[in-house]
């Protein structure tokens, strides 16, 4: 007689519970009950945390993109020589964040991989409807590879890179660099990205109520992120409706175990394998949606991005074969 098995419950690891219960004290709310302008505040007015790594330099870069000016900010671990570079696009649902708010993500990513880090503030939803968001991305994203020597980046050693709806950004600019025949994109770093719009997924079931992320609070960026538009279609804006993705750069995946949308980021890095596309998945136990950006005070964020950080930097110095 066969022995029942007992499924290993999720549960956030102690420094997330810890985080959690921290905000919990204050009163924790949805997204859709604080609203946006408020939650954009809250970002902004985080204190960046201390021992942050030390930039050689950091420049700014005001771009006419096809919606108005925006900004780049260009973190440098070192002003010595070119390196490789990576185009990031910040996090948020498309509704929220900025540089300021990214910028410990992006430092850290400087520090630990060794690249010049070009941070995109893109407009945000709703003020400025989809696609004005993935617009800018492609925008800055050319805008760097033409510019890579006055940069000091390597120009075959450019990625992309994204956290949440910044890698669904990320993802996006890699199907549209494919298709309209470059830049060409060394690799693309996808950080718990939101690439499907499928609300059947068992995960967004499963973690509906989860810390750092739930179910309604997805709903609620992608209302407010729509605009009172449709549903977008393009697999540009959601890349889980390509039907192909041959062709595409090597991809870095890493997501939280507790994380509402796990779901799309292991289907589609299963469909990236499955076309071809030489790809990297971890799935971190006991992480939530958003632990990459307190690595401070999140053990499973500094390995994260340690993990990360071990596989660019090796591909960085033997690019071929990926």
């Amino acid at each position: 007689m066969p022995v029942p098995t007992r499924r290993r419950i999720p549960q956030l690891d102690p420094d997330a519970r810890a985080l959690r219960d921290a905000f919990e004290k204050q009163g924790r709310r949805p997204m859709r009950e604080i609203g946006v302008e408020a939650m954009r505040k809250v970002l902004e007015d985080v204190p960046h945390p201390s021992g942050l790594p030390e930039m050689a330099t950091a420049e700014e870069h005001l771009l006419n993109g096809p919606h108005g000016p925006f900004r780049l900010t260009v973190h440098s671990p070192s002003a010595a020589g070119e390196l490789p570079g990576i185009v990031y696009f910040h996090g948020g649902g498309m509704v929220l964040g900025s540089n300021h708010s990214f910028e410990p993500l992006a430092r850290n990513m400087a520090h630990h991989t060794g690249a010049r880090v070009v941070a995109v503030e893109y407009h945000l939803a709703p003020e400025f409807p989809p696609p004005a968001q993935l617009d800018d991305a492609w925008f800055a994203t050319r805008w760097v590879a033409e510019h890579a020597g006055e940069l000091g980046i390597l120009p075959d050693r450019l990625c992309v890179a994204g956290d949440s709806a910044g890698g669904t950004l990320a993802a996006g600019v890699c199907l549209m660099a494919r298709d309209r025949g470059g830049p060409r994109i060394f690799c693309q770093i996808l950080v718990y990205p939101g690439v499907d719009r499928d609300l059947g997924a068992a995960s967004i079931s499963e973690f509906s109520d989860a810390f750092g992320l739930g179910r309604d609070d997805v709903l609620f960026l992608h209302e407010v992120a729509r605009a009172g538009g449709p549903e977008p279609t393009s697999p540009y804006q959601v890349p889980a409706y390509a039907d192909d993705l041959t062709g595409l750069p090597p991809a870095i995946i890493a997501v939280g175990e507790l994380d509402p949308i796990r779901d799309w980021a292991e289907r589609y890095a299963e469909r990236l394998r499955d076309a071809g596309v030489q790809t990297t998945i971890t799935r971190y136990p006991g992480a939530y949606h958003g632990f990459l950006l307190r690595m401070d005070f999140v053990a499973r964020g500094r390995l994260a991005m340690a993990e990360i950080a071990g596989i660019l930097r090796a591909k960085f110095a033997h690019p071929l074969p990926w």
